[in-house]
């Protein structure tokens, strides 16, 4: 556990009589759907929403129950489970990323929607605005196109020798405007910049091993729901072919991570939840930005690589993994 994460847990449990005995004992139900398939192991988002929650007086057991579902990366699993929280009719429901999102307002235009994790909200037609939803959902945008040539200079500091970037995502579940401003970004890169489309984990092997096959080859891991279920499949293939990696997100093992610091976005959602409990609408509730991102680096991956990591990366960084 991160020590942030273990102060957090101190003052919650501390602060935990009062603002639990400030709410009502009636018990209020939410759904959560998708946060397994952005860490499996330490559901760092999971603890950071529920944290958020109970520093705001809504304890699950005491006030709040929590319904949460998985998906998988697997896109029926998705729609399985968005209609299942449905149909338990939780008052508010906590979404990951752009499929989930997606996969949720295909079963409800009532129901409020936080999302916690979605690149671009008003081109995926889930919001009017930023500054007034207009709808039934709301919550974090994460990411904007600046991000992509961000990555790609990262990671030729890491990696000088990259000659050329492959970017690996499945069409069905990254978001199609984040895909184009991808295909966008890399008409105008210093160097040469291809997709890989992978839609199940042969098709992953299949890629990594082609970028592998000539040397001086880099690879950018969009934020997808699938690839987020597949990272360390990803990590695994990309330390076995000696291949530089950037992710968008922190992975155990991941070479070099940039972006938004997910838990807390999602610990920021929790206000959200708690004002709409209270009675507040998402149509009145603005999308909000990060303002937390993350460079964190791993100096034992870089090491079995052969890289040496510059002083000026390790003095930016936000961790640096010994």
């Amino acid at each position: 556990m991160r020590r942030r994460d273990f102060i957090a847990t101190l003052v919650v449990a501390a602060a935990w009589p009062l603002g639990a005995d400030a709410q009502s004992a009636q018990v209020r139900r939410i759904g959560v759907l998708g946060l397994d398939a952005i860490d499996p192991v330490g559901r760092p988002e999971m603890n950071a929403l529920k944290q958020g929650l109970q520093r705001l007086g809504w304890v699950e057991g005491h006030n709040l129950q929590i319904e949460d579902r998985a998906h998988g990366g697997e896109l029926d699993r998705m729609q399985a489970a968005a209609r299942d929280l449905i149909g338990l009719q939780c008052e508010v429901i906590v979404a990951s990323t752009t499929p989930v999102v997606a996969a949720l307002v295909k079963e409800t235009h009532t129901i409020p929607i936080v999302f916690g994790y979605v690149g671009d909200p008003i081109g995926s037609g889930f919001v009017q605005s930023f500054a007034r939803p207009g709808g039934n959902v709301t919550g974090f945008q994460v990411y904007e196109s600046s991000i992509f040539s961000k990555w790609m200079d990262l990671l030729r500091q890491l990696a000088p020798s990259i000659r050329r970037l492959t970017y690996i995502y499945n069409p069905a579940t990254a978001p199609p405007t984040f895909v184009h401003a991808f295909e966008t970004f890399a008409r105008s890169a210093p160097i040469p910049v291809a997709p890989a489309t992978v839609h199940n984990s042969a098709q992953i092997d299949a890629a990594i091993a082609e970028l592998a096959a000539e040397p001086g080859g880099g690879l950018i891991m969009v934020p997808d729901a699938f690839n987020d279920a597949n990272h360390q499949q990803i990590i695994t293939l990309v330390a076995q072919h000696r291949l530089p990696a950037i992710y968008p997100h922190r992975f155990d093992n991941a070479l070099i991570t940039y972006g938004p610091d997910l838990p807390d976005l999602f610990g920021r959602a929790a206000s959200y939840v708690d004002r709409i409990l209270r009675g507040g609408k998402p149509a009145d509730l603005p999308v909000q930005a990060p303002t937390k991102y993350e460079l964190v680096i791993n100096l034992k991956t870089a090491k079995s690589l052969g890289l040496a990591v510059p002083p000026n990366l390790i003095a930016l960084a936000d961790e640096v993994i010994q």
